[in-house]
């Protein structure tokens, strides 16, 4: 599958499609209007970063208790519920005389119950799509979720300037509602991919199992650490230029849509396994380290846009993820890559905000790029040597490249 046309003609990509559109709107709007309403609040550049992406922290408490359920729960339902329970906790927020303490204390719940999302959603991509097809679909929703950013928060910026911070904290409530309706219509009644009842005690236990492997350790810490640190970064867009940050984060989704444009649709095979993550990772962190010279905004802009096509980096990373997982645990996986990644961002916007608040925030965005750098380069020689036996020894084990081997882990052989 190697066409947009016959990526659409698979049946419930389009609702999948749209569902999750709708939820990244949502995500949009109202992170921008919350990190405004706590900035305008407290006038801390910590507190606003901590705002749009700690809740990120609560994922891996999330993904160590529930992402059991990303794979034992039947994906509409859970789709669903997850939608209608984002909505209520964003009405929650927009509570007028809510303090600070309780906009965090909703946001951790909504964290935590946010984790097994991914998990859900990019597990149903791989029983809709046919193998070959993961990750030109897994790229036309990352390249609407990139759209939807730049209009989101293009919009949104508007909006926060017309209307007040909670209208649009309620605007983000009803786009949560329009995915859980989409999703409930859309989609069908599938069964759950992995039998049993989901517990902490099995999250617990697959979680170990999946880390077990030293090449699936090697993928989750590419996709997670330099991809956080970046976001650490993004971040501190409030607090460096309050008055263009939705320019800012617009940009930087363009440079995402541009990314996963190329390199989903373009980027032959041969050339993914040569090559791999690392280039695209270290193209994701060098822009910003212009920002020790405090750059006029146009260079800031360019400097994101073009750091962010390096975030099309976890599509490859992601390809090979699959390729190491068992098929009845794709949603266990995928879902702990998602909360990884997120708790990760959550962190680097904490340790980026303190920074910003002993320093500057342009000091902050330097610190965390060449950290971000410094990462990539020391995993490039693992991902290189994972990369070429990938090249010599044909995967049978996973899922992107054939299911005869699920139910069981590579061997040594096979991904040593």
């Amino acid at each position: 599958m190697r066409t947009y046309q016959e990526l659409f003609r698979a049946p419930e990509f389009a609702p999948l499609l749209a569902a999750t559109a709708a939820h990244v709107a949502a995500l949009t709007v109202s992170g921008l209007a919350l990190g405004t309403l706590v900035h305008d609040a407290t006038g801390s550049p910590l507190l606003a970063a901590l705002s749009m992406f700690g809740p990120k922290l609560a994922q891996m408490i999330g993904a160590s208790l529930l992402l059991s359920a990303a794979d034992r729960l039947p994906p509409r339902t859970a789709t669903v519920g997850l939608a209608l329970f984002f909505a209520a906790a964003t009405t929650a927020l927009a509570l007028p005389g809510l303090p600070v303490w309780g906009i965090f204390a909703i946001l951790s719940v909504q964290g935590t119950v946010g984790s097994i999302g991914g998990g859900v959603r990019y597990g149903l991509l791989t029983e809709i799509l046919p193998a070959d097809g993961y990750i030109l679909g897994r790229s036309v929703h990352n390249m609407c979720a990139g759209s939807l950013q730049v209009c989101g928060y293009a919009i949104g910026g508007v909006l926060v300037n017309v209307l007040t911070p909670r209208d649009v904290l309620l605007t983000g409530a009803a786009l949560y509602v329009v995915s859980a309706a989409v999703a409930r219509i859309g989609l069908t009644n599938r069964p759950s991919r992995a039998k049993g009842r989901p517990s902490a005690r099995e999250s617990w236990r697959t979680n170990a199992r999946l880390w077990a492997s030293k090449p699936r350790r090697r993928v989750y810490l590419a996709l997670w650490v330099p991809n956080g640190l970046v976001v650490g970064c993004e971040s501190l867009f409030v607090s460096y230029a309050p008055r263009h940050a939705g320019l800012l984060f617009a940009c930087t989704a363009v440079g995402m849509l541009a990314g996963d444009v190329l390199t989903g649709r373009f980027l032959p095979a041969p050339w993914r396994d040569r090559f791999g993550a690392p280039p695209l990772l270290l193209l994701l962190a060098a822009p910003y380290l212009i920002f020790v010279l405090h750059p006029a905004l146009p260079v800031a802009l360019a400097a994101v846009t073009v750091g962010a096509v390096g975030f099309s980096a976890s599509l490859l990373l992601q390809e090979r993820l699959l390729s190491l997982t068992p098929s009845e645990l794709t949603g266990h996986a995928l879902g702990l890559h998602s909360s990884g990644m997120l708790t990760m961002q959550g962190v680097a916007a904490a340790v980026a905000g303190g920074v910003a608040q002993l320093t500057s925030p342009a000091t902050a965005m330097t610190v965390m790029a060449a950290a971000s750098a410094a990462v990539t380069l020391a995993l490039t020689p693992g991902l290189r040597r994972l990369a070429a036996v990938a090249e010599r020894v044909p995967e049978t084990t996973g899922t992107h490249r054939g299911n005869t081997g699920a139910g069981k882990d590579p061997s040594p052989a096979e991904t040593a």
